[in-house]
């Protein structure tokens, strides 16, 4: 007798359990890609023992993972060559502008995967990380967010900027809060050439953060703040206020707490602006941003991902009048604008 003899429907199959269970698999075959720098080697194609010789791998296992990856939807296989599919061109070529590998460093870091794995249950019961981990003060995982995740955040710092080039008198004074790898202050500088930008985060992420605004040719106009952006005294009569990626590590009285102090920082016309992932009030689509909510809570004590909806009320809990939502196409965070 079959497993499902009996039950209604002729849909019925183990098949998404099968691949939750095994979904470990997809995750370890970039990683590998990426740090043998398939794609790159690849090219527009070649075949495995031709990979394995640049890449000084055995071709046994360039062979399984390139299967592997062409199974995926990263490969293409024709006879015994393989080429990258055009996203994998444009993503996983180390040679591309749009280069995301680098993101492998900070999403697969064993800190991250050891918050995710090792005692899932755990997290649930508790209704969020055991302790503060990722939101403790100085987290060294920061600095490997801020060393790998510049492209990864990089199109929709460009895609802010690109709403505020339109601005009729562009930004003088930015307070880039959470600054990371400073993508978002970086773009805002390159359209705003009379901005001043004032970075904070821990005192090892604001050294990366230099680096980068030195290599965009925009460090002359950046100050450096470290410590922990509820402790700090911000300063006054900011134009523009950046929060990318940040309110979703924490409770709704957090982030009330951290947009009170927004407002109290801003020039009568200034603009707080939000990036975040923004579920839909079902918080069961769109996928990304629905999805991001397990991420938070197994990494943060009460991070989550807000709808629309909270955003509203948080901006309206601190006394702010005007709020104005936008997507960033083509990724799934979200532009929030608080006046």
């Amino acid at each position: 007798m079959s497993s499902t003899d009996g039950v209604a429907g002729s849909d019925i199959s183990p098949a998404l359990l099968v691949d939750a269970m095994f979904a470990t698999r997809k995750t370890s075959a970039i990683k590998a890609a990426i740090e043998i720098d398939l794609v790159t080697i690849l090219g527009d194609g070649g075949t495995a023992r031709q990979v394995a010789e640049k890449a000084r791998c055995a071709e046994r296992g360039v062979r399984i993972l390139c299967d592997f990856l062409v199974v995926s939807g990263f490969l293409t296989k024709s006879g015994e060559t393989y080429a990258p599919t055009p996203s994998s061109k444009v993503f996983l070529n180390r040679h591309s502008p749009a280069y995301m590998g680098a993101a492998i460093d900070f999403l697969a870091a064993p800190q991250m995967l050891s918050l995710l794995l090792d005692d899932p249950a755990a997290y649930v019961r508790n209704g969020g990380a055991v302790g503060l981990a990722n939101v403790s003060a100085d987290n060294p995982v920061w600095v490997k967010f801020a060393r790998a995740m510049g492209s990864f955040t990089g199109t929709s710092a460009m895609a802010l900027a690109s709403d505020v080039a339109t601005w009729p008198k562009p930004p003088a004074k930015v307070l880039d809060i959470a600054a990371g790898p400073g993508a978002f202050g970086i773009e805002i500088a390159k359209v705003a050439p009379s901005a001043k930008v004032v970075a904070i985060d821990w005192k090892p992420v604001l050294a990366v953060t230099e680096e980068n605004a030195t290599k965009a040719g925009v460090a002359g106009r950046f100050s450096f703040q470290p410590g922990s952006a509820f402790d700090l005294d911000w300063g006054r009569d900011y134009d523009l206020i950046l929060l990318p990626n940040f309110l979703h590590h924490f409770d709704f009285d957090a982030c009330v707490t951290l947009l009170k102090k927004a407002r109290a920082s801003l020039a009568p016309a200034g603009r707080v602006a939000i990036v975040e992932f923004v579920p839909n009030d079902d918080r069961v689509s769109p996928e990304f941003p629905a999805a991001f909510a397990l991420v938070m809570l197994a990494s943060t004590p009460k991070g989550d991902a807000y709808t629309e909806r909270e955003f509203g009320e948080m901006a309206k809990a601190a006394g702010f009048g005007g709020v104005t939502m936008k997507p960033l196409p083509p990724t799934p965070a979200s532009l929030i604008f608080l006046q």
